[in-house]
């Protein structure tokens, strides 16, 4: 680790460490614990409201190299707590020795926290050019958010996923305004601490003013909530089921009628009780299916006398000279049990469905032999579920915005689809982090989200985000539920989508370089 005491270069104001580097570390390290607390256990919400003042007080007065230091703590720590159910996957699905999959773990987890130490460090290189710290730490947070690339995808607004009425704002600026409204809190309670270790008056209507920022947040999820709820109230009602059939993924591909079987079976039972669309998991069918015959094949042995519209996963197959192709497909059928559309998975998982350079160094699937090696696919067209337009996704392509914004606008869809299998994970806290991130698709499009997982957690969403039902992990059920189709209408995140944050990572960036003025600024300028 740097220097914590090293003194910032020319360019940086005359302003001391407000405290020791041990004490800076063990404020990273707390962040880092607050963060995951905020993050993982939906009843400890309110840390994340406080969860960044430790840091800012620990990188005040310090140079980039020992702020991003400081970040790549905190980063390391959240991480290593949200995500430990990775040492568990990568035992077991990546063929290596235990102490070479939590090499892994830990290597992955501090690549990840990398986005705090991104968040750090260019918040001191703005200030020591002058700028507003709070200001510049906002713009790096966004930017941190944006353009930092992680392998499983995380924003900070979804500390709040289980309280709509701050959730709102996702529908003005996506996951990254609410992770900013979460922020707000943090920069004033830092002022505050700052301004008396400081010896000097806090900038008072610049801390009420942060400290408002959840209050006027909530306002505005009040009031959506209520324009929401009553335009649902008009729209068009389905009944739907979801089919959690809980196969464990070893059986699932060696016993591919069991799962057939399975589905088909809870299927009957739902549509016996009213339901008039099914939704099965990720790759619910385990038979390949041909993808030069794949609908007559579908309709002969899957969605025959079904007679209830239905959408499932399945995995279709080419064989190609010298290869072999496999997508990762979502299908839909009509009533009658014709196959009506298809979306081949974009966004495929690493390790999982492929390896990170497989195609360059095949020896690697060699090495990894538990690893998939499936194709992407290339286009993002809605589905026909009984002459209603609806865009899927599948596994984790759920949990990006960008990517969901931009299959939104195109398809303009009545309803959201996701299909999962989180059974990789085993059961762990990953299946309720997986659900809650993808609820903010719900808000930002104002949209129903079915997700139909194999093995939990099994949800229907509305469009203010709220659960409406839903079921639990590792075990077969079904989960039913009204839903509503809805027209499309653009949100102010669909017509402008990632815009302004990408102006305000070039905007934070541009403040590294760029000299405001020197002298001894308190957080807030």
């Amino acid at each position: 680790m740097p220097d914590l005491d090293a003194a910032p270069d020319a360019d940086a104001p005359a302003l001391a460490p407000a405290v020791a580097p041990r004490t800076a570390v063990a404020l990273a390290v707390g962040s880092g614990l607050l963060y995951w607390w905020g993050f993982s256990f939906g009843a400890l919400w309110p840390c994340s409201l406080v969860a960044l003042a430790p840091l800012l007080v620990a990188v005040r007065g310090r140079g980039p190299a020992a702020a991003a230091a400081l970040g790549a703590v905190t980063g390391l720590v959240l991480d290593l707590g949200g995500f430990y159910w990775l040492l568990g996957m990568l035992r077991t699905f990546s063929g290596f020795p235990t102490p070479v999959c939590a090499l892994f773990t830990v290597l992955l987890c501090a690549y990840q926290g990398g986005r705090i130490a991104m968040l750090t460090g260019l918040t001191a290189r703005a200030t020591r050019r002058g700028w507003p710290a709070g200001l510049a730490f906002a713009l790096a947070f966004a930017a941190s958010e944006l353009l930092w690339p992680l392998l499983f995808p995380w924003y900070f607004g979804a500390c709040v996923h289980g309280v709509p009425a701050l959730a709102q704002v996702a529908d003005l600026g996506g996951p990254y305004l609410v992770s900013l409204v979460l922020v707000a809190p943090s920069l004033a309670l830092a002022e505050l601490w700052l301004a008396r270790r400081e010896r000097r008056p806090a900038e008072a209507r610049w801390v009420a003013a942060a400290l408002a920022v959840p209050a006027l947040a909530a306002l505005y999820g009040a009031v959506r909530i209520r324009q929401v709820d009553a335009a649902v109230q008009a729209a068009p009602s389905v009944k739907v089921g979801l089919v959690q059939g809980d196969m464990p993924l070893v059986q699932r591909r060696g016993d591919r009628a069991e799962s057939l079987r399975r589905h088909r079976t809870m299927t009957a039972e739902l549509r016996d009780r009213g339901a008039e669309l099914v939704v099965w998991s990720e790759a619910a069918v385990t038979i390949d299916l041909p993808e030069a015959d794949y609908q007559k094949m579908s309709e002969r042995i899957v969605t025959r006398d079904l007679r209830v519209a239905t959408v499932f996963g399945a995995v279709l197959t080419r064989r190609a000279p010298g290869a072999f192709v496999a997508y990762n497909t979502a299908l839909s059928a009509d009533a009658g049990g014709k196959v009506r559309g298809r979306y081949d998975k974009e966004f495929l998982l690493a390790f999982g469905e492929y390896l990170p350079f497989g195609e360059q160094l095949p020896v690697l699937y060699d090495w990894s032999p538990n690893s998939g090696h499936l194709t992407a696919g290339t286009r993002n067209d809605p589905i026909d579920v009984d002459g209603h337009r609806v865009t899927a996704f599948i596994c984790y392509e759920d949990i990006l915005p960008s990517f969901v914004n931009a299959a939104v606008r195109h398809g303009q869809p009545e309803m959201l689809v996701n299909l999962t299998n989180d059974a990789w994970f085993g059961d762990t806290t990953e299946p309720w982090i997986h659900l809650a991130l993808a609820k903010f698709r719900a808000i930002e499009h104002r949209r129903y989200l079915l997700r139909a997982t194999n093995s939990g957690v099994s949800a229907v969403v509305d469009p203010v985000g709220r659960v409406v039902a839903h079921g639990g992990t590792f075990r077969p059920e079904t989960v039913e539920a009204t839903a509503h189709w809805l027209s499309p209408t653009r949100t102010g995140y669909e017509l402008w989508g990632d815009t302004p944050w990408w102006l305000a990572s070039a905007a934070v960036v541009a403040m590294g370089f760029l000299s405001r003025r020197r002298g001894r600024p308190p957080l807030r300028s």
